[in-house]
């Protein structure tokens, strides 16, 4: 996928939760199986696809897959864990799949599944499936509770010591658009001498995987407009000769 792909993504996805009773085929099963086996080569993380998922729900309904997000107990670990497990609900909503984060599930049931290398732990799930193309009344209310209090990129910033140049405006307007625990987007960004960083109270928890989704969404807005470049160590760092490169599309896709 393109980084302009990945943008019509981050406008077509939103969190599902009411799946179809059609399982996913297995081709798409293929393609999702090869692009987590990516991430792991990539970044020595332990993602993996469970085929059938039904069991692991209680709010999710419907015939659903899923993606455990596992990674290192480190905070480094877990906001790639964020930024890749974001960049697989990406290309799946690009291809009209529905999925959500779900961070409360019934994880003894799914511990019984699966296997998790020593070293490795269980953070959260992706949900993955068929979808109607309209929200149920159960997906409408629930999205209604948790959008109450959005919160726009300027309330995200903690600190800036001058105006934000419009390429991080829209890096940041696509950060609005990313998914977070509850919706809380608890990360707190700053601006200071031309650059970006950012930091998460509580950094041994999800709210670390919530920044890697948003370092995600900010990379690629800030890519659209001409500025690459990387996080690293809460800082987005500028490099003009990078070049951000995802999981390539297979013939499935």
């Amino acid at each position: 996928m393109t980084n302009e792909e990945y943008l019509i993504a981050i406008d077509k996805r939103c969190s599902r939760r009411t799946f179809r009773n059609t399982p996913l085929d297995d081709d798409t099963k293929a393609v999702i199986r090869d692009m987590v086996d990516y991430v792991n080569r990539r970044e020595e993380l332990h993602f993996i696809f469970v085929d059938d998922a039904r069991y692991a729900f209680n709010v999710q309904t419907g015939n659903m897959s899923l993606i455990a997000v596992c990674g290192r107990d480190t905070i480094p670990a877990r906001e790639l864990c964020g930024f890749y497990g974001e960049t697989l609900v990406l290309q799946c909503a690009f291809h009209g799949l529905g999925t959500c984060w779900v961070g409360t599930y019934n994880e003894n049931k799914l511990m019984e599944q699966i296997e998790i290398p020593k070293g490795m732990r269980l953070y959260c799930v992706i949900a993955v499936g068929f979808v109607r193309k309209d929200k149920s009344i159960k997906e409408k209310l629930i999205y209604n509770a948790t959008h109450k209090k959005n919160k726009p990129y300027q309330k995200m910033f903690e600190f800036c010591d001058d105006k934000l140049p419009e390429e991080f405006v829209f890096a940041m307007q696509q950060v609005e658009k990313a998914p977070s625990s509850v919706n809380c987007r608890p990360v707190n960004f700053r601006y200071e001498n031309g650059v970006v960083s950012g930091s998460v109270e509580e950094p041994y928890s999800i709210k670390s995987i919530d920044f890697g989704i948003a370092q995600l969404h900010f990379q690629l807005g800030a890519s659209a407009k001409g500025i690459k470049g990387e996080w690293k160590n809460g800082r987005f760092i500028e490099d003009g000769e990078r070049i951000i490169k995802f999981p390539k599309q297979t013939e499935n896709e």
